[in-house]
């Protein structure tokens, strides 16, 4: 026992600095929950603001945004997860069927290179490339005869700009997981496809496909527990006043609440609505994962 706890001890200190910024920053601000059963004053603090009971969540549900901002947050982030989850797959496929390794690297690397930039970079990019006047966008449609789109201030336009913008900057993260799966795949089962007369059509369906299927799953479930993120960062810096009706998510209603309107406690009670579902949605993504995938954190 005390020779395996000793062996133990190295890889439980190199846990001990992610466990303490858990506790900072994941854990600690769950303190301010307590601002949705009262009138938050910054200057009182959270032991002396006056309690108000459940007249915040009341007030938040005769808000005639709120369920507008739910419901654009379940769309956006719905469709962001299922074009999400069905793109990287398709070019996981054909990328596994390239022959030549330099031009399929390229590849690789051109489409994982967007999901390091962050939105505030790619905001600005966005911006331009989407300009009604000078995006190179535009211009190629204005060159084939089309109008101009403003994507950026059009409210039934806007979301699928979110949600394309959105799948350009991922899919080539969650592509390179499925192709580290498509690695694992013994060649024996195609030798043996190809001897049955399988062409490579007949080999992507029936032997590669169903190969990477168990992953498929645990990626489709997994990200169950993010249909309500529908992503502040990209969100805030591209939308404007303009496309609230169809742009405005629940992070973002929040943060005008909390920081710009001075609704602290109104603020908290939208932030813990989305964090009670989402852990809802978290619950059942993994029991689900258990279930499909043989997936357990334990």
């Amino acid at each position: 026992m005390r020779q395996s706890l000793k062996r133990q001890v190295p890889y439980h200190l190199m846990l001990l600095p992610g466990v303490v910024i858990l506790l900072i920053f994941s854990y600690g601000p769950m303190v301010g929950m307590v601002m949705a059963f009262q009138k938050f004053n910054p200057v009182l603090g959270f032991f002396r603001s006056p309690w108000v009971g459940f007249d915040n969540f009341v007030y938040v549900s005769l808000l005639p945004d709120t369920l507008q901002v739910l419901w654009n947050t379940v769309f956006i982030a719905f469709w962001k997860i299922v074009i999400g989850f069905g793109f990287p797959i398709v070019v996981a496929l054909f990328m596994n069927e390239l022959q030549n390794m330099a031009f399929k690297r390229t590849v690789q690397t051109i489409v994982y290179l967007p999901h390091f930039l962050s939105w505030v970079i790619l905001g600005g990019i966005m911006i331009d490339i989407l300009s009604p006047s000078t995006g190179i966008v535009n211009t190629a449609m204005k060159a084939v005869g089309m109008k101009p789109v403003f994507f950026l201030a059009l409210p039934d336009v806007f979301p699928w700009t979110l949600i394309v913008s959105d799948v350009w900057k991922e899919f080539g993260f969650t592509t390179v997981i499925y192709l580290a799966a498509l690695t694992g795949i013994d060649p024996a089962l195609y030798e043996a496809a190809k001897i049955d007369g399988a062409g490579r059509w007949r080999c992507m369906l029936n032997v590669t496909l169903p190969s990477i299927l168990p992953t498929i799953v645990l990626m489709g479930v997994l990200s169950l527990g993010n249909v309500l993120n529908a992503g502040f960062e990209q969100v805030f810096n591209l939308y404007s006043p303009v496309v609230y009706s169809s742009g405005d998510i629940l992070d973002t209603f929040v943060y005008r609440l909390g920081l710009l309107d001075a609704q602290y406690g109104v603020a908290a009670v939208v932030g813990l609505f989305k964090s009670a579902v989402s852990f809802v949605f978290i619950v059942v993504s993994y029991r689900l994962a258990y279930k499909l995938a043989n997936y357990s954190i334990f």
